[in-house]
């Protein structure tokens, strides 16, 4: 059997069919939507009506019901809860029945990098925070506002259907390395382009590691004058890129979820870079640092 040593994320991603891998564990589509495949939801037991869709070419695919979606590493850990990070990786490849040392496309075939979710979008403006009554009451309920000065933007941006229908919205963005943006809103949180860590410089022999810019802005927020470097990774399945990033800092912090997940991908971090510390007793029950922000602003469960 391949082994997780064997296995690059990157590879799973660019080569491996989520609707093979689908159809491989028992689902098949209900139907077809222009480039999106559709099935009942196997993430949720109450899903009734078609929600879950994938598109195979992008390699992404998207929960309505849940409000979340990814690439197929995001979707391996939604579904396999129990596995860690390496399991998973194991899992996809044993489910496929691919020989990982034999049966690598060559490079000319393999899938090319394509942005993740959103896929015909247009940006039509950037603009600073404090424009938009929407956007300014969305990050002072998530209490990030004062944090997200200087570092976050208004988006504006359009999204084309199929038929050449636009709908217009806009959310508060975060830049990752490549230049694309994690967006956030009171209802939707998406990436416009592809996937990639945001990495902040400071002191070069601390890191602090974070899933999500929501939680390193709540740690900014309660340490405003701290200087060490940050890690943002903006999706669990880009844990072996921060891995990679961090092991050049002495000091590693991490700040992952308190969810299974979270805590897989934390010891899975650990075993590779061994010095990083565990930090997530800092929010202990609470979900994430978010969580423990928003309760300690409302201790009365009043909702601002």
């Amino acid at each position: 059997m391949v082994t997780a040593s064997q296995i690059k994320a990157s590879d799973v991603k660019e080569q491996v069919s989520l609707v093979d891998l689908l159809a491989r564990l028992g689902f098949q589509p209900l139907r077809k939507s222009g480039k999106e495949t559709i099935y009942l939801s196997m993430l949720r037991d109450s899903d009734t009506t078609p929600s879950f869709s994938v598109n195979d070419k992008m390699g992404t695919w998207y929960d309505h019901g849940a409000g979340r979606g990814g690439n197929i590493i995001d979707f391996g850990l939604q579904f396999w809860k129990d596995l860690s990070f390496p399991e998973v990786l194991e899992k996809i490849v044993a489910a496929c029945d691919l020989d990982w040392t034999i049966q690598k496309p060559p490079l000319e075939n393999r899938r090319k990098e394509i942005p993740v979710k959103v896929p015909h979008y247009l940006i039509q403006e950037i603009k600073e925070l404090g424009n938009n009554s929407a956007i300014t009451g969305y990050l002072e309920t998530r209490g990030i506002w004062l944090a997200a000065q200087g570092t976050l933007k208004e988006l504006y941006y359009y999204v084309e259907s199929e038929d050449k229908q636009r709908k217009h919205f806009f959310a508060a963005g975060w830049q990752n390395d490549l230049g694309a943006w994690e967006v956030r809103n009171i209802n939707f949180k998406g990436c416009l382009g592809h996937k990639a860590i945001s990495f902040i410089q400071g002191d070069n022999e601390r890191l602090s590691v974070f899933e999500g810019f929501v939680n390193y802005l709540s740690y900014k927020t309660d340490n405003p004058f701290t200087t060490e470097s940050a890690l943002i990774l903006n999706s669990i399945s880009l844990l072996q890129a921060g891995i990679e990033k961090a092991t050049s800092f002495a000091d590693v912090s991490l700040f992952f979820d308190n969810d299974a997940i979270g805590q897989r991908s934390t010891l899975s971090f650990i075993e590779a870079v061994p010095h990083a510390i565990d930090c997530s007793s800092v929010y202990h029950g609470y979900n994430d640092y978010n969580d423990k922000l928003i309760a300690e602003l409302n201790p009365n469960g009043i909702e601002r």
